[in-house]
């Protein structure tokens, strides 16, 4: 299940998972973001044992945005036991997340 957060305290608590945790930051408005949610679905379901998404709405949530750096969308950060081991900004084929997923 893909989960939405709505505030930088939340965020905080979702890193502090022994899973891979990928933030997706994205805005509704963006035409690449909404190409990346239904391959963000298909590897939760996939990779559920593995991974936990996350979805950060830059425009609600500005504040999670600015701490991460975050300035194009969409961006995915992935952590892994609370560090950032890995950021992609801009689309990214199925097969190209599932990679990075591997390495974790």
């Amino acid at each position: 299940m893909i989960h939405h957060i709505e505030n930088e305290r939340m965020l905080s608590e979702v890193l502090n998972n022994e899973k891979l945790v990928i933030i997706d930051f994205f805005a509704e408005w963006c035409g690449p973001c909404q190409m990346l949610t239904p391959i963000l679905k298909e590897i939760d379901e996939a990779y559920s044992d593995k991974v936990e998404i996350y979805k950060v709405n830059v425009d609600e949530s500005a504040d999670c945005a600015m701490r991460y750096g975050v300035t194009a969308m969409p961006t995915m950060v992935f952590f892994k036991d609370g560090e950032e081991v890995e950021r992609i900004v801009g689309f990214l084929p199925k097969e190209e997340l599932e990679k990075i997923i591997q390495e974790f």
